[in-house]
């Protein structure tokens, strides 16, 4: 898995140097530069302190589910997860990589030059304290410190994952929603012939609505008010 997402991030950074060559070097660029530009694009905005314990509400083309998130279990993750929430930055987005009895994942943005700027703003590792079970989320990586905006939803307990992969929260309600995600697609190249990921981070929603027009997607995620007790 790891591998698969190495060769995707190094395809996708070669196609969007290319498109972006002219328009600035990233992030950097982006903050001292216009200001009317996608508030997305602003990563300094991105790095509110979350609460130790917190929900988020997924309203999407399926219906909603809420994720509970223990920062204590991946302070980094669950900090980056937070931000992208609070700012908006999911809303819209699609779920690109749902597979049957596996995982269902999400992340690209329908805007190339968002994902461009975000794809330098790698996190790093928080160490593993839970498992892959099901309902839980991690961030997706292409090797160490590698995360970034792209997210997966545990289908079953895949233990196998926990080496790499690490959770920072789990599906409070809603998981019939998550398991009745669009999958016909399934996996893309070169296991299937589904979403190119190289391609969805460089054309964004072009790209999507082309090829995937069926895909479900996030209308809008939103932080959540109250807490629950905390699982052992």
């Amino acid at each position: 898995m790891n591998c698969l997402i190495l060769a995707i991030r190094n395809v996708s950074s070669i196609l969007l140097l290319g498109i972006f060559a002219s328009c600035g070097s990233g992030s950097d660029d982006v903050e001292s530069g216009e200001t009317n530009l996608n508030p997305l694009l602003y990563v300094s905005r991105f790095s509110e302190d979350p609460p130790d314990h917190f929900k988020a509400r997924f309203t999407t083309t399926k219906g909603d589910f809420v994720v509970e998130v223990y920062s204590d279990w991946a302070p980094l993750g669950s900090a980056r997860f937070y931000n992208l929430v609070k700012q908006g930055w999911y809303n819209g987005v699609r779920f690109h990589r749902v597979l049957e009895d596996f995982t269902a994942g999400w992340g690209i943005h329908d805007d190339p030059y968002v994902n461009f700027v975000w794809q330098k703003e790698l996190l790093p590792d928080d160490p593993p304290i839970k498992s892959n079970t099901k309902g839980r989320l991690s961030f997706a990586r292409s090797g160490p410190n590698s995360r970034t905006t792209q997210i997966f939803v545990n289908y079953k307990d895949n233990s196998s994952l926990d080496e790499s992969f690490v959770p920072f929260g789990e599906i409070l309600e809603g998981m019939e929603v998550v398991e009745n995600l669009y999958a016909g697609y399934g996996d893309g190249p070169p296991r299937g012939e589904g979403v190119y990921q190289a391609m969805a981070i460089a054309r964004g929603q072009e790209y999507f609505e082309e090829e995937f027009p069926e895909l479900d997607r996030i209308t809008t995620a939103t932080i959540l008010e109250g807490t629950s007790p905390k699982p052992n």
